[in-house]
């Protein structure tokens, strides 16, 4: 039967040259083929001013939630909304008229105490100057002497009530408990305050200096603890310098300090809450506002720091670079990257001090390939 003849020979050939090029060590640029010219950088060790961008949110200092501790009506209302009051300046006034009535009487209760105790002191003295002539019984001088001691006792109650009258004539001049900026009065003049209520009359906020709460991942908080364990980052003093950018993008003037950090980590966000502070003399933060807080960590020594235009990420996220390695030949290195520091990544692992990292030229090179590389550096490139 005749058919059609499949010339298969001549396929094999060409499918056995292409394995055989597929399996050498590198590929081999024909015979007048022009090596292609890349740009590197050579990697090497510096000592890195570590800074953390973190996001931040501005509370008061101190907060004091105005509260009346008697009752009564407000007579007058003794601040202007939104102002500066330093503490102990009085903000309201509460009638008065009741609780003046009610130290009156506690002042007459003590004068009849004080009475009721001299009396007994002038029976008890008689007694006891005729108990040795048996004139009187030793009975009658131990009753005197305990009516003198009940008299003691009700004086002693009486200057307790004129004290808790006194108190309460005083709560009715309502004071600041804090210094700092006051907001709007939720109650007017000619209202009706409850004793202990529970809803406040008015808010005071500290808010010279604020404070800046802060999130950190967990991870991010114990690679750093392990570095400064390691020694690898050095800290200059004990407290970190806190830097703050605001909404617009400027940096605001005024640096603070962290104070503490939190000992136990968010479950639902596994992260970690930081404080600082820091001065606010013009105001200008306000509580409630985001920021970026900029933290020194100190300095790491023997860091690495790679091109950002030098690193890629593969299609399930990893960092890649291509390095020029032995012989000109091209190598593919995964990396760990930390932080971005200009425009640069901080390089845990991944790359040594030497290496050639290819910067451009990416598109014309893929692994094995023989380059002819080119150096350049950071300063160069600017």
């Amino acid at each position: 039967m005749n058919g059609p003849r499949v010339l298969f020979g001549p396929l094999v050939a060409l499918g056995l040259a292409v394995s055989l090029v597929g399996c050498g060590e590198k590929s081999v640029a024909p015979a007048g083929a022009r090596i292609p010219q890349v740009v590197v950088v050579e990697i090497g060790l510096t000592d890195i001013a570590m800074d953390i961008e973190l996001p931040g949110r501005i509370a008061p200092r101190r907060v004091a939630e105005v509260r009346p501790q008697v009752g009564g009506i407000v007579e007058k209302l003794l601040f202007v909304e939104g102002s500066h009051v330093e503490a102990g300046q009085q903000l309201y006034q509460i009638a008065d008229a009741l609780y003046r009535a009610s130290v009156e009487s506690a002042k007459a209760e003590l004068s009849r105490s004080e009475a009721v105790r001299t009396k007994a002191q002038l029976r008890e003295q008689r007694l006891a100057r005729l108990i040795n002539t048996k004139v009187v019984s030793q009975e009658d001088y131990d009753f005197a002497n305990a009516e003198l001691m009940e008299a003691e006792a009700g004086v002693a109650a009486a200057q307790a009530g004129l004290i808790s009258a006194n108190v309460d004539l005083g709560y009715t001049r309502i004071v600041a408990p804090i210094a700092g900026r006051i907001g709007r009065s939720l109650i007017t003049e000619g209202a009706l305050m409850e004793a202990e209520q529970e809803n406040e009359v008015a808010v005071i906020r500290q808010i010279d200096p604020v404070v800046v709460d802060i999130t950190q991942s967990s991870t991010e908080m114990l690679r750093l603890k392990r570095e400064q364990a390691s020694g690898r980052l050095v800290r200059s003093t004990e407290e970190m310098t806190l830097r703050l950018s605001l909404n617009d993008g400027s940096e605001y003037e005024h640096t603070g300090t962290l104070k503490f950090a939190e000992v136990n980590v968010d479950e639902s966000t596994s992260s970690v809450n930081l404080r600082g502070v820091i001065p606010n003399p013009d105001h200008l933060l306000l509580p409630g506002m985001f920021v970026r807080a900029h933290l020194d960590q100190g300095i790491r020594k023997a860091s690495i720091l790679a091109p950002q235009r030098g690193i890629t990420f593969d299609y399930s996220g990893t960092p890649t670079a291509m390095v020029v390695g032995e012989g000109s030949v091209v190598e593919r290195r995964e990396v760990e990257t930390a932080q971005a520091i200009g425009d640069q990544w901080l390089i845990l692992s991944g790359l040594n001090e030497g290496d050639r990292v290819i910067v451009e030229g990416l598109q014309k090179i893929r692994v094995g390939m023989e380059v002819s590389p080119v150096k350049t550096s950071k300063a160069e490139d600017e």
